[in-house]
């Protein structure tokens, strides 16, 4: 019993180290110059540019892919650097709101809100937060990912436990093959 139990909780580790290589949005693959290159597509029911804020908001039905990521939402403001001299401009940050759901591959992440911080190369699911890789599924009220370090962290919720106590648990489902 406490083997099975010492092979389910590596498998869980293993597990949560795949959902980090396959989590996506433009600028998350491990192949960075490549999908940096890629053209960012983006269709939505309105846009708005903001260019004294340097980005620009798409709502209504957002679908964004770049290479083999896909994001949906009800709403995506892209933030944006000032163009250089070159005429370039980078990304700086990706706010969705509403109905979040990332993908790439058999990999799934979905919550109320995504926040992508390029700088820091990091990215955030929160409100509800879950992943799916296969059967396999984690969720908390926030799961981040810190790209360049290979790292993940699922936050637990703050709803109260049946008992009264304030909660402070994450819960993962792991499908042994």
């Amino acid at each position: 019993m406490r083997l099975s139990c010492l092979v389910n909780l590596r498998l869980f580790v293993h597990t949560l180290l795949l959902f980090a290589l396959f989590i996506a949005v433009p600028a998350w693959s491990a192949d960075k110059a490549t999908t940096n290159k890629a053209p960012i597509n983006i269709e939505a029911d309105r846009m708005v540019s903001l260019e004294q804020k340097n980005s620009v908001l798409f709502s209504g039905n957002v679908h964004a892919t770049q290479a083999d990521v896909k994001i949906n939402s009800n709403e995506m403001t892209v933030y944006y650097s000032q163009a250089s001299k070159g005429g370039g401009q980078e990304v700086k940050k990706l706010l969705c709101v509403g109905n979040v759901e990332v993908s790439k591959g058999d990999w799934l992440g979905t919550g109320d809100k995504m926040d992508y911080l390029a700088p820091e190369r990091k990215v955030i699911l929160s409100g509800g937060a879950k992943a799916w890789q296969g059967k396999n599924q984690v969720s908390g009220e926030t799961i981040v990912y810190y790209l360049d370090e290979g790292r993940s962290e699922v936050v637990p919720t703050n709803a109260s436990t049946p008992s009264g106590k304030k909660g402070g648990r994450v819960s993962a489902t792991i499908i042994p093959k």
